[in-house]
């Protein structure tokens, strides 16, 4: 009897009976992979690992204080929400080498110094490279942080259960499979079940769980979007391939805010922390040159200052370009839009360039004034004061909408020495929204307002 087989895209899971050049989901082309049927363990099997609980009333549950425990690393921590939650589990993904197994490494020899203890899983590495990395990272040695090379989850599982650890590390969970499914490492149907069972046996025990996984080209985790679904918090590890520095993003986080963003620099000991990403952003920034403006810009429930740069140019072959670093190039076109039919800036014939400095992805609206003024400015040759900051959101009609959390963003302006501030005007309406010390307020209805007053610098 022939054997059936399906075709699995690698990158989204879709299912196809025959193999397809393009996938009609996530449109990836050549991720399909003929795979065997996928034998999943049985539910007999699944209830040996966890424990079966009847229903019970809800108004009947005690709910108890949430307890987090502290690596000591603080930025770690606030991105977390506080510390880490007894039973949840994390997902940590990056580019390959970024230093995802760095930080990992990290965080279980800080937790292990602390008296809990932790069992690394390491399938890429050996358990001597390991502690090589482990003597870079901490000094100490007599810690209760166990270290293991193995990739079968079945054996995972039974450390797990004899070990009882507060907290275990998955590094990676492209390479661990399940003896019971006929794929191969890495593909849908191991990623998938894998961190099912783990993370079902995770809250079991109260083990706070880590899985490491890599990214592809996109910047999507590799394997099923499902993963995300699975886990309590997705964690992003990004940085520019020749710089030292180093963000640790949340998109997800189910016992905190997301969007929170923590800082590192790589060094020959680990991560170091970044106790005022403001200074690091800042530190370089020239003084008298058009077309650079600070703004300060919210993660999470975080300000922090950063430097955009524009540039204006003639178009070298008759095609305007637009390129964007490290903001949306769509938000870029529309703003250049809006300077150029309501404040008649000649932008028609012009290359346009953006880049925020120090690697930083802004996705916050209260950006768009500093783009709009660093892109007038890059084309008038004007230089904006050093001394000035702009926020704000810009519309369709070149109004400066009101932003959230301005005192918050003001504060850390008027600490690191800024003596001006343009902010919407609609911001100034209550009273009790913006106070702030001896920095200058500078309110706006319009973009053009906001380029009056630069003008007038």
């Amino acid at each position: 009897m022939k054997t059936k087989t399906i075709f699995v895209c690698q990158n989204c899971g879709q299912q196809s009976p025959a193999w397809v050049g393009k996938c009609p989901s996530c449109e990836s082309w050549n991720s399909y992979v003929e795979e065997k049927p996928i034998n999943i363990p049985s539910a007999k099997s699944r209830r040996k690992l966890v424990a079966a609980s009847d229903p019970v009333l809800l108004s009947d549950v005690l709910t108890l204080k949430e307890e987090r425990v502290k690596t000591g690393m603080e930025e770690f921590d606030r991105v977390m929400g506080g510390g880490i939650v007894q039973g949840s589990v994390t997902l940590i993904g990056g580019d390959p080498g970024i230093g995802k197994s760095t930080l990992s490494m990290q965080i279980a020899c800080r937790l292990s110094e602390s008296g809990h203890t932790v069992l690394y899983v390491t399938g890429e590495e050996s358990v001597a490279q390991a502690k090589m990395r482990a003597d870079r990272i901490s000094s100490k040695t007599k810690t209760p942080l166990y270290i293991v090379s193995q990739v079968d989850l079945n054996v995972i599982i039974e450390y797990m259960q004899q070990m009882k650890p507060k907290a275990m590390i998955i590094d990676s969970i492209q390479v661990v499979f399940h003896p019971d499914i006929s794929s191969s490492p890495g593909s849908v149907a191991q990623v998938r079940e894998c961190s099912a069972l783990l993370t079902q046996l995770a809250k079991a025990n109260g083990v706070s769980l880590f899985l490491i996984g890599h990214v592809t080209k996109d910047g999507m985790l590799a394997g099923p979007r499902v993963l995300e679904h699975i886990v309590d918090t997705v964690l992003y590890f990004e940085g520019e391939r020749y710089s030292t520095y180093r963000i640790l993003r949340t998109t997800k986080n189910r016992f905190g805010a997301t969007h929170e963003l923590g800082v590192f620099e790589m060094t020959a000991g680990g991560l170091a922390e970044v106790k005022n990403p403001s200074e690091i952003f800042l530190s370089e920034r020239p003084l008298h040159a058009a077309g650079s403006v600070v703004v300060p810009i919210l993660e999470g429930t975080r300000p922090f200052l950063v430097e955009i740069q524009g540039l204006v140019s003639r178009a070298s072959f008759g095609i305007p370009r637009q390129k964007a670093q490290g903001f949306d190039a769509n938000r870029l076109a529309l703003l250049v839009a809006v300077l150029e039919k309501k404040l008649t800036l000649n932008l028609g014939d012009k290359d346009i360039f953006l880049n925020i400095v120090g690697g930083v992805q802004v996705d916050d609206p209260g950006a768009d004034l500093a783009v709009t003024l660093a892109i007038a400015s890059a084309l008038l040759d004007k230089v904006i004061p050093k001394e000035m900051v702009v926020l704000g959101e810009v519309g369709l009609a070149a109004e400066v909408r009101s932003v959230s959390q301005i005192t918050s963003r003001v504060n850390e302006a008027q600490k690191l020495g800024f003596k001006r501030c343009i902010v919407p005007k609609n911001n100034l309406k209550s009273k009790s929204e913006l106070k702030v010390g001896k920095i200058e307020i500078l309110a706006v209805e319009s973009v053009r307002e906001a380029l009056d007053v630069i003008r007038g610098s």
